[in-house]
């Protein structure tokens, strides 16, 4: 073999062995050889099928062969299966209990069986390549270009950025995101934890390269610094040595490391020889929840570790499936055997040496419970990739599915045409497998409705949880009961008023017209149940009509005993014209022209632009915030700019008139009544633009009642404090006096 055509081998091993494809392919024998490659004693496992499923899976972790002494004028050594990846079993039976369940579904793909063939790859590139042609060509021999199709390869594992580029790679699947997410979320779960002096750690592959480079940009993008950047070569333990120096070295205490965990062991083995320690490392999902780093050996360089990993769900029936499986079963492949010997630390009998006593190897009965293994952290831990090929077996399965389902003239392909699922073309296979969504449970996958929400294992559609301001919940029990109370106060006070009416400071303070405000008042209390409970037309329709117009005649009662009380003071003078004014008709005149005005505009809202209930599904994804659309927001600042524009009017005439002698002093309560009122409203405007849902419709009401109570305070609590407290102050002499109220 040349050495361009080692080379030309050699990189498409590169590229398998970062892929870690699984492959699909009729069932079919080829008859003719071509030129072949390296042959492998590899490992594998057969179930026939109408259809197989081919994958490659890294049972175990080869040697790392020394990339220096490949001088590519000989195949480089093939070293044996050393340590066995029990995790990986895990996935392998995802992908059995993925093929055992599509066939046993009778309306997915009916009469017709799916099976597979599966080879150990040990995690070496010639091994790769090996068993990906050997399925290709369906020989025990792997031939390269044999027949230049390109099968579409569904990966479980790759994420590799690079593999995005559909026009370099048109044909590759896969079920698990891109490098790109995770590089950038690295670098943000940096930048959250203040971290800005930061050191890179990567392999010195594709993945590594790409990875870390997305990262660089976004720390320094974030505004962070990189102490260095350092690349491992897992077979060179003289460039491992480097690096640990150069990280021993850096003040820098927080690292990510874009490894494989296979890589990470070389580079955690050398930092313990060098006593490196105070170094926080953050994890790509290469490593974050592996095992092999999960060891007590590690745990001083470990601890406080962060990182992400692969997105996993529950996989219904999976754990029976598992408890189901028995070593001694003749359907069990050549890796059940060394899985139950790793997991449950056993031998069986066959592998214990003559020479040994029993006392030092457990022996394994075959009964051994996997329901404790599932339970246990490691099981939790490595059932995220075993989702991902579960998955993809299963859009192999749609994809077959929907081809096997193709109607006569009336198909995707030349001429409406389709084709035979037993002879099918790679190229018909990809364009099937490029239409199917699946959300990484459902083989159907279909968009929720607005009104609800997909649950956690994304197969089931549930209705949105519903948010307004309640009568059951605290917050709107708590409004009702302190409207209601609260409305019982300006009553109070009406009543009295009423056995005290013929008292000189009721007297002077204009009956009537008072108990027009106390009455308003305790309406304007009441006016906060409205904006309670679910948000139907009818409250929706009516309840900020009813709170401005009860609010403006509350307003228009104040405004007017404020013009009264100026009116009665000029009235005083000699030779005044103003006489006629002080009139209680006058004060009548003013309250009816005010709130007439609040009424026009509040009809001529809900005459053009009538508020509604709406369903605000923009605001908390996940939630239905149910409120009512005013209709026209500016005819509400309008209704609300005109109650405000009575109480500034009322608050300037009375501070103006504060100074007037003590009889005419009401004034001075009006001033303080009409600054805390405008100084509420005022306060509502921010905090309702910046308050969402039900909290904003709370802001509205404890608005009304705070406004209310400086109202009933302000303008009432003297004067009821001087007619129960201080009956001596109630008198004509002391109030024409210059006593102070």
């Amino acid at each position: 073999m040349s050495s361009s055509a080692w080379r030309g081998g050699l990189a498409v091993c590169c590229f398998m062995w970062n892929l870690f494809l699984s492959f699909i392919f009729p069932a079919f024998q080829y008859s003719h050889l071509g030129c072949k490659i390296l042959e492998t004693d590899l490992v594998g496992q057969f179930e026939n099928g109408d259809i197989l499923i081919g994958a490659i899976i890294p049972f175990h972790v080869d040697k790392y062969f020394d990339r220096t002494k490949i001088l590519f004028k000989k195949p480089p050594q093939q070293e044996p299966c050393k340590i066995f990846r029990y995790h990986r079993f895990l996935q392998f039976s995802s992908m059995r209990f993925a093929i055992d369940e599509i066939n046993r579904n009778p309306t997915l793909l009916p009469n017709l069986t799916l099976g597979f063939q599966v080879y150990d790859s040990c995690t070496g590139i010639h091994q790769e390549l090996d068993g990906t042609l050997k399925m290709l060509t369906g020989q025990k021999e792997g031939v390269p270009n044999f027949n230049c199709k390109k099968i579409p390869p569904i990966s479980y594992l790759a994420s590799s950025s690079v593999l995005s580029d559909k026009t370099r790679f048109p044909s590759f699947f896969r079920t698990v995101p891109s490098d790109a997410f995770q590089s950038k979320g690295l670098a943000q779960l940096v930048l959250h934890f203040g971290w800005t002096w930061v050191g890179l750690v990567a392999v010195d592959d594709d993945y590594g390269h790409q990875g870390i480079q997305v990262v660089k940009q976004e720390i320094l993008r974030g505004g962070a610094c990189v102490a260095f950047t350092e690349y491992i070569m897992s077979n060179n333990l003289e460039h491992i040595s480097y690096v640990t120096k150069v990280i021993k070295a850096s003040t820098a205490k927080a690292i990510i490391s874009f490894t494989k965990d296979i890589d990470k062991v070389f580079l955690l083995d050398e930092m313990l020889r060098q006593n490196v320690t105070g170094k926080v490392f953050v994890a790509s999902e290469a490593w974050s929840i592996s095992y092999l780093l999960a060891v007590e050996k590690y745990s001083s360089l470990l601890a406080g570790s962060i990182g992400f990993s692969f997105h996993s769900t529950t996989i219904t029936g999976f754990s029976n499936f598992l408890n189901s499986i028995r070593p001694f079963n003749t359907n069990e492949g050549p890796w059940t055997k060394i899985f139950w010997e790793n997991v449950f630390r056993c031998k069986f009998i066959y592998n214990i040496s003559v020479t040994n006593t029993w006392g030092n190897d457990k022996v394994c009965t075959g009964n051994e419970s996997m329901e404790s293994i599932l339970n246990s952290d490691y099981g939790a831990s490595n059932l995220n990739a075993a989702y991902n090929l579960y998955s993809a077996s299963h859009i192999i399965a749609k994809s077959l599915h929907d081809m096997l389902s193709c109607q006569k003239d009336n198909g995707p392909f030349k001429y409406i045409s389709c084709t035979d699922i037993q002879n099918f073309k790679p190229w018909q296979m990809h364009l099937y497998s490029n239409s199917v969504w699946f959300l990484s449970d459902s083989l159907d996958c279909i968009k929720c409705p607005w009104d609800k929400w997909p649950n956690i294992q994304k197969d089931k559609c549930h209705p949105k949880s519903r948010e307004f301001l309640s009568f059951e919940e605290p917050l709107g029990s708590t409004i009702v009961t302190i409207s209601v109370f609260s409305s019982l106060l300006p009553l109070s006070v009406f009543g009295i008023f009423i056995c005290y009416k013929n008292t000189p400071i009721v007297r002077a303070n204009n009956f009537s017209l008072s108990c027009l405000l106390l009455i308003s008042m305790s309406l304007c209390f009441l006016t906060s149940l409205a904006f309670i409970g679910y948000p139907q037309a009818q409250k929706c329709l009516l309840r900020q009509v009813t709170f401005g117009t009860i609010f403006t005649l509350c307003v228009s009662c104040i405004l007017a005993k404020t013009f009264m009380v100026v009116f009665a003071f000029m009235a005083t003078k000699p030779g005044s014209r103003l006489r006629q004014w002080a009139s209680p008709r006058v004060s009548y005149i003013i309250v009816v022209l005010a709130s007439f005005l609040q009424l026009v505009l509040c009809i001529s809202w809900i005459s053009l632009a009538p508020p509604f209930p709406e369903d605000n599904i923009q605001t908390k994804p996940g939630i239905i915030i149910v409120e009512c659309n005013e209709g026209s927001s500016t005819a509400f600042w309008c209704m609300l700019g005109y109650l405000g524009l009575l109480a500034t009017i009322s608050f300037i005439v009375a501070f103006l008139a504060r100074r007037l002698p003590d009889s005419f002093n009401e004034a001075k309560f009006i001033t303080f009544s009409m600054l805390a009122f405008l100084s509420v409203w005022v306060s509502y405007i921010p905090a309702s633009l910046s308050s969402s849902g039900k909290y904003t419709v709370a802001m509205e009401v404890f608005a009304i009642l705070s406004s209310t109570w400086a109202l009933v305070i302000c303008m009432f609590a003297p004067k009821c404090f001087i007619i129960l407290f201080r009956p001596d102050m109630n008198s004509k002499e002391h109030l024409m006096g210059k006593s102070k109220i």
